[in-house]
């Protein structure tokens, strides 16, 4: 009987350790991730660097960076997180950069290296199938498909669709140029906004043969001289928006069945301010409720609420980037902090994001990183 009564209390002395293990609080790791940032390598920069992020502290430190590659912009991960493919936005000869990522090192190793079919490919996506790879050459005004191989690794291009005409701008809409290529949630709408047109073009992913064709329909028009350039979908799949460039402008689209229908355009400049704009990101907080865009002269983020309901947006304030040129930006996968990237004053500034009311503070911290562009998180 006392060997039973032993036996009984050494178990639940054992059921209770597993027990309370498994109540713990998640250790600190879990709130890290690896924070990827593409650059322009003309100045200082040796390449993409990656740092160690923690989404509830905001600290940070450098764990490696990867060489030997030119203008390593605009960067995409791979759904599984284990590949990163980066634009190289070179004049004469673009560029599609494949790198294997360790995430226990922190460190990048190249695949391969592809061609762009084009000059100045200045943003790459991948489909959610991680099979194919897509490229938007803003100088050549055409984007072009790329397969994925086995291991991670680019094959050549299967296709290169190439827009054609102007529009009213004639030193910046001589021509076509793609700004952006982008794979709706759904992976079979593809937006690609043409700065040079003034429209997003729609396409029709085939993910089993990674072929585009035109979508229904083919392309929404936006106002004359705006410059259509980043664009996102939101959280709920019924609205999307994208940012011009030219004009400083917002525009909102009820999205349903590949087709945008405009509800909105909203100015992303400041009262009273004049001359040019130049917008560039474009970014939706997690729970769906704010809309960030980056403005490259007035140094600032514009800060929106977002109608659940209708999709419109309702301004809120301006945030100084405390740097100049903010290139792109980024929210983390929480919701607690923006990063942005400012590609002149060679500096990543982080700012805490009130929730609930979308407004930002700087934190008094930033990353020192030569002419930064880009920015993207992978799990620990």
């Amino acid at each position: 009987m006392k060997t039973m009564y032993s036996f009984v209390i050494a178990f639940l002395i054992i059921a209770n350790t597993f027990l309370n293990a498994q109540n713990k609080p998640k250790n600190n790791m879990n709130n890290d991730f690896h924070l990827l940032v593409g650059t322009y390598t003309s100045g200082k920069s040796e390449g993409i660097y990656v740092y160690k992020f923690n989404v509830k502290t905001g600290e940070f430190e450098a764990e490696s960076i990867a060489k030997n590659v030119k203008n390593p912009s605009y960067l995409v991960v791979s759904p599984d997180e284990k590949y990163v493919y980066s634009a190289g936005e070179i004049d004469k000869n673009g560029a599609v950069y494949a790198f294997a990522f360790d995430k226990k090192t922190g460190s990048l190793k190249q695949l391969s290296t592809q061609s762009s079919n084009g000059n100045y490919p200045c943003f790459v996506d991948i489909d959610k199938t991680g099979k194919w790879v897509f490229a938007g050459n803003y100088g050549a005004g055409n984007l072009t498909v790329l397969p994925v191989e086995a291991n991670g690794g680019l094959g050549k291009p299967t296709q290169t669709i190439q827009h054609e005409g102007k529009s009213v701008n004639p030193e910046r809409q001589e021509g076509p140029h793609v700004h952006s290529v982008n794979v709706a949630p759904n992976n079979v709408d593809v937006f690609v906004p043409d700065l040079g047109l003034d429209k997003i073009f729609t396409y029709a992913l085939d993910a089993k043969t990674g072929k585009l064709t035109a979508g229904n329909p083919a392309f929404t028009k936006v106002q004359d001289g705006s410059g259509p350039r980043h664009f996102t979908v939101h959280p709920n799949g019924k609205f999307a928006y994208v940012i011009q460039e030219i004009s400083g402008d917002v525009t909102a689209f009820d999205y349903k069945k590949g087709a945008l229908t405009a509800i909105q355009t909203i100015s992303a400049k400041p009262a009273g301010f004049s001359g040019d704009f130049n917008c560039a990101d474009i970014h939706i907080s997690p729970d769906g409720k704010f809309l960030y865009g980056s403005n490259r002269v007035h140094d600032s983020l514009v800060i929106y609420s977002i109608d659940a309901k209708t999709g419109k947006l309702t301004y809120i304030a301006h945030q100084s980037v405390m740097g100049k040129k903010p290139r792109n930006f980024m929210i983390d996968p929480t919701g607690n902090f923006v990063l942005v990237a400012n590609q002149d004053s060679d500096n990543i500034t982080i700012f805490k994001r009130d929730m609930k009311t979308g407004m930002l503070t700087s934190i008094g911290k930033e990353i020192a990183v030569p002419n930064p562009v880009c920015l993207k998180m992978i799990s620990f």
